[in-house]
């Protein structure tokens, strides 16, 4: 039987600052990913949300699940600001998480400070060129 190329749903077991981000991708623990990520107490997942420019609480899943183990989200939403829908800031403000939507690069420079303080911090990254 020959064995092919598997392609899994990029997942990274743990958690790790954001070394680069740019090119339409991330660096972190000494990997690559192209595309946008969710950084999650679980691990930091390949992310995909159905609309970049209006991100639904459907986008959010995976973090919802987690709600328990996260008291901050930061939201890079790419090179520009853009606030979060009432929708999305119900669905937040009901799970306990409190939402900052900023700049991708913000955003990723915030996670890792919050990171190294061992703060309860998940980021969705939507990736820049």
């Amino acid at each position: 039987m020959a064995a092919g190329i598997v392609i899994r749903k990029a997942h990274f077991p743990g958690r790790a600052p954001i070394e680069a981000y740019g090119n339409g991708g991330f660096r972190f623990a000494d990997m690559s990913h192209r595309g946008s990520l969710l950084c999650l107490p679980s691990g930091i997942y390949g992310w995909e949300p159905a609309d970049p420019a209006a991100l639904a609480p459907a986008d959010f899943g995976r973090l919802l699940d987690e709600a328990d183990s996260v008291e901050i989200l930061l939201v890079g939403m790419g090179r520009d600001l853009r606030p979060l829908s009432p929708e999305l800031r119900a669905a937040f403000k009901q799970a306990c998480i409190s939402a900052d939507p900023m700049s991708t690069g913000a955003a990723v420079r915030t996670y890792n400070v919050l990171l190294a303080e061992e703060r309860r911090v998940a980021a969705a990254l939507i990736a820049v060129d």
